[in-house]
């Protein structure tokens, strides 16, 4: 086996070890002055619904449901935009802060990519060249107020798409997001609700996503 997949295998089995003893701990429990926003975005049209975000901080405690529901997805009008790739600057998506917990060392997301349908999960390794960039501050020119401002990249923006790509972002209110890690999940094999919904996803696709993939189809290879 190689370094690197034993070095997957080594944290999905600590994830999995983490997840099912009784060291978890629920969202948001404790009080940390190291808050920061996980969100969740997807490509235009290819609708995402979020089974389960959770988090290991630097200190190898568990986050559980520090992220779930609806991602954003940007819906063009009439139906003319561009499913391929990601927008010039990403940003965080819909989600929260993760308040009570440290630096992300790894998130776990198990997700229901609905314009395939399919259901993934993803380990996505937070580097510590990360963590760095998030304790950084920055300066940073606001257009909304017009002014220079200091602060953090402290939000966390992963894009979901179908295939399984799970792509992480480093942004800021008023710093450009910047591009941190590139993942590749793999098919949950129990299927939507981990087999527990019959087969049947969350959400049927909405009427414009749907229009547009039974014209264009989903152009898996560009996220």
């Amino acid at each position: 086996m190689s370094n690197s997949l034993c070095f997957v295998a080594k944290c999905t089995g600590l994830l999995f070890g983490l997840l099912f003893t009784g060291g978890s701990q629920s969202f948001a429990q404790n009080s940390k002055e190291l808050p920061w926003f996980l969100g969740f975005s997807a490509p235009a049209y290819m609708e995402v619904w979020i089974e389960t975000a959770d988090v290991v901080d630097v200190q190898e405690r568990i986050f559980r449901g520090a992220g779930g529901g609806i991602a954003s997805v940007p819906h063009p009008p009439n139906n003319r935009g561009i499913a391929s790739g990601w927008v010039s600057n990403n940003g965080a998506g819909k989600g929260r802060y993760v308040t009570g917990a440290d630096l992300p060392r790894l998130i776990y997301v198990r997700w229901q990519s609905l314009a395939e349908p399919q259901t993934y999960e993803a380990y996505i390794v937070i580097p510590e060249s990360a963590r760095e960039i998030m304790r950084k501050p920055e300066k940073a020119f606001c257009n909304f107020g017009a002014e220079w401002i200091t602060e953090s990249r402290d939000n966390i923006g992963i894009g979901l798409a179908p295939g399984g790509i799970a792509k992480v972002w480093l942004g800021g209110a008023c710093l450009k997001a910047v591009e941190i890690v590139r993942v590749m999940g793999t098919v949950n094999t129990q299927g939507p609700s981990q087999g527990k919904n019959e087969g049947r996803y969350a959400l049927p696709l909405s009427p414009e996503s749907k229009t547009y993939i039974e014209k264009f189809g989903i152009p898996y290879g560009s996220w």
